[in-house]
């Protein structure tokens, strides 16, 4: 008898060391995979701060969340999916409890945001959206379409709705780039009078605007006006029509930037803007992250979009004296 039962003990018992074995391992993945519910870091990452846009929503995600109890960390990407990945490694290694992120690329971020939802650390995306619905908890944006028709219809009164004129466009890679060239030809397309003689990208930078508009400036002299896809690279064209002399040529843009806002206020060459309320957002994506992190739940659809408003000299003395908000 004892014969038999030996073998099968033997086998319970390799059963059992089995069985351990795998209980233990699928123990550290889920330990290595589960946030610490107790965590009160918020990780903030964004592009750089150079551009006051990102500055202005990072420091409103950060001040929010020490309003709300938390300890911060203020990550910059640069636009680099490679960085951005690497600071979502560092707040999962962190034990964030949340990151709140202006995302480096709509297809380049999602491996990020997939990174951390599998490390059960939410994410809620301000500013730019992803191309991928499910992974982060929030995609909080302005309304860009609404945004780009608003100063598309300023611009085409301010230009009597005729002469050539030139789109500055973002970053191609960026959804809210296409977003906003779409709302301006939505209303400039339809004016027959008004003609598209250049269209170039300076990937929402100030300088390369810049030089892009001296050329455009030598092959184009009789431009009546510029649209730009965001108030930076509006800067830049102004600057270089101004140093053309140039000064009658209409320049529309988008941000809601205190340096355009300074302009319109000031008659310059900046007519108008559409604000996008940055700070807004961000303070959004903080609140929500502390109801997710208390409820499971922010209680609120994942798309969410923050009406811009249009700036023009009228109501220029209503932005916030950081831009990107209102009074």
């Amino acid at each position: 008898m004892n014969q038999r039962v030996k073998p099968m003990s033997r086998i319970a018992l390799f059963a059992l060391v089995v069985f351990g074995l795998f209980a233990l391992a699928a123990g550290q993945a889920f330990a290595q995979g589960t946030a610490d519910n107790s965590s009160k870091l918020i990780v903030v990452i964004t592009p750089s701060h150079s551009n006051q846009f990102f500055k202005a929503e990072a420091d409103a995600a950060v001040a929010k969340a020490k309003e709300l109890g938390y300890q911060t960390n203020s990550l910059v990407h640069n636009d680099d999916p490679s960085v951005q990945l690497q600071e979502v490694e560092t707040a999962i290694s962190s034990k964030a409890a949340a990151i709140v992120m202006d995302n480096a690329g709509a297809d380049a971020s999602i491996a990020a945001v997939k990174k951390a939802e599998a490390a059960n650390i939410p994410v809620f995306l301000i500013d730019r959206e992803i191309n991928a619905n499910g992974i982060a908890q929030a995609q909080i944006v302005s309304n860009n379409y609404q945004c780009a028709t608003a100063a598309g219809t300023e611009f085409a009164k301010l230009v009597n709705y005729t002469g050539n004129y030139v789109e500055l466009v973002g970053l191609s890679t960026d959804t809210n780039a296409q977003t906003r060239s779409k709302g301006f030809h939505s209303v400039l397309d339809q004016i027959p009078a008004l003609k598209m003689v250049a269209q170039q990208s300076a990937n929402w930078d100030q300088t390369k605007a810049y030089d892009i508009m001296q050329s455009i400036i030598q092959a184009h002299p009789d431009i009546v006006g510029v649209v730009s896809g965001n108030d930076t690279m509006a800067l830049g064209a102004a600057a270089a029509l101004k140093n053309a002399n140039m000064n009658n040529v209409v320049v529309v843009g988008i941000d809601g930037n205190p340096d355009v806002v300074k302009q319109i206020a000031d008659g310059g060459i900046i007519k108008a803007t559409g604000l996008q309320q940055a700070t807004k957002m961000a303070q959004l994506a903080v609140e929500e992250a502390d109801t997710y992190i208390h409820s499971g739940s922010t209680g609120k659809p994942e798309k969410q979009q923050v009406e811009c408003v249009l700036v023009t000299k009228q109501n220029a003395d209503q932005v916030l004296p950081g831009g990107f908000g209102m009074k």
